[in-house]
């Protein structure tokens, strides 16, 4: 056999086995396709509400199944796989911190949005050690964002919870106030609030708890003993005013204000590596972070920071291939006006995959399943996890998406949505992790 003919059958010998691979997968994707399926039909728990359903296979590139994967739904914090695409995109390897420039003996210096700046969730202090050691006067311009303190669509009764602190373009400390029982005595932090954290005498609670005023940062407690290891977050009210005061407590220097726009050639000093601040963004789940890093990619792009233009941009220069044109209006999920199809996550969770080229870094900066974050308490406790996405809950909604790795070692991408249940979220979490598990188990 001459070696051209032994050539041309070997690559014929060659697209029969692969032809033959790719068929075998197929078969096995319809089976799993009707028993799926039939997981549905048998579900009385969501049997009564509306459900959306996308499973995909990463091996052979196509949708094993669909239900309403075409149609809308709130994804809740879902909508962080957004904000972290966008990140990957824009600021692939460390945060800008903030903008400056030296004038003389003057440094002046602009916001980026940077959510870590002295928050108790991450360890880097270079901005703050920048301007601390720095042997010029301080001069904070502000102007660089105009926006509204909360998203569209957010719950104002919500302003007392933790995870929802006030948007600003230079934040500090995570824009909360927290408090801490420390030998029967409440500790307050940061502590130019101290004295703004006082008693009720009239308060007819029980229970201890901590409510600051809507409009202001008076923050009022029963008087009644403070629990034995207590601790709670409450946003404070930002304000000009506050965050020049907290600055130069913080730094222990005056910090003076100036008007004055950014110039294009303004110098950036960094924060920390874009993959620890999008894990503390994604494992557990944090509003403020992924609010607070709109602003950061608007940064990236140039002028004022804006959520709203840099949600824009990310649309127009990085999801083109969504087939369902999403309403994305935050950054964390918050607000009930974001709306998205099952079928477009799967495309945003594929991109994602994509663009990170590492299964075992892209995993590392998720929930997992039994293990960590979000997920943690949704499946079997484990520490060989099968399960990495991103979960998404609001009252009456429960989302997760993500990718679930079988014992064949294949990888499937899958978006299970749950809009306007009555029941308990227990029940439509269980009921999830039950086909998200047999999926692993069997395929």
């Amino acid at each position: 056999m001459c070696r051209s003919q032994f050539k041309i059958n070997g690559l014929f010998l060659l697209l029969a086995v692969s032809a033959g691979l790719f068929l075998s997968s197929c078969a096995v994707d319809r089976r799993m396709s009707r028993k799926v399926n039939g997981l549905f039909k048998e579900s009385e728990v969501l049997k009564k509400h509306y459900v959306g359903f996308a499973l995909y296979d990463m091996s052979t590139d196509r949708m094993v199944f669909e239900n309403n994967a075409d149609k809308y739904f709130t994804p809740a914090s879902n909508t962080k796989l957004f904000t972290f695409y966008g990140g990957l995109k824009m600021t692939p390897d460390s945060i800008p911190a903030l903008r400056y420039i030296e004038r003389g003996d003057s440094l002046i210096f602009w916001g980026t949005g940077d959510p870590s700046f002295l928050y108790a969730k991450f360890k880097g202090t270079r901005a703050f050690g920048f301007l601390k050691t720095t042997n010029k006067q301080l001069y904070f311009a502000p102007g660089r964002y105009s926006g509204d303190f909360y998203g569209k669509g957010w719950q104002w009764d919500d302003y007392n919870d933790y995870y929802q602190s006030e948007i600003n373009e230079f934040p500090i400390m995570g824009n909360l106030l927290e408090t801490k029982e420390k030998k029967g005595v409440l500790t307050v932090s940061p502590r130019l609030f101290a004295d703004c954290v006082t008693p009720d005498s009239s308060a007819k609670e029980t229970s201890f708890f901590i409510k600051r005023d809507f409009n202001t940062n008076r923050f009022n407690y029963p008087a009644i003993k403070v629990p034995e290891g207590y601790t709670q977050e409450v946003p404070y009210k930002v304000s000009l005013s506050t965050t020049l005061a907290l600055l130069s407590d913080t730094l222990n220097k005056e910090v003076g204000l100036i008007s004055m726009k950014m110039p294009i050639n303004a110098k950036t000093v960094y924060s920390l590596k874009a993959d620890s601040v999008f894990k503390e963004m994604m494992v557990p789940s944090d509003n403020f972070i992924a609010e607070q890093l709109l602003l950061v990619y608007c940064n990236q792009i140039g002028g004022g920071l804006s959520a709203e233009k840099a949600i824009e941009y990310i649309k127009e220069n990085y999801l083109k291939e969504l087939q369902d044109k999403p309403v994305w209006i935050d950054g964390s999920g918050l607000s009930r006006y974001n709306l998205v199809t099952p079928r477009d996550i799967i495309t945003l969770l594929r991109l994602i995959y994509k663009e990170v080229n590492d299964q075992k870094r892209l995993f590392a900066m998720l929930p997992a399943g039994g293990k960590s974050g979000t997920l943690k308490n949704a499946y079997p406790k484990t520490n060989e996890p099968f399960v990495f996405g991103k979960t998404g809950t609001l009252s009456n909604i429960h989302c997760q998406s993500g990718y679930v790795v079988t014992k064949k070692n294949k990888v499937y991408l899958f978006s299970f949505m749950n809009n306007n249940f009555v029941s308990s979220a227990t029940a439509v979490r269980n009921e999830m992790g039950k086909i998200i598990s047999y999926i692993h188990e069997n395929y």
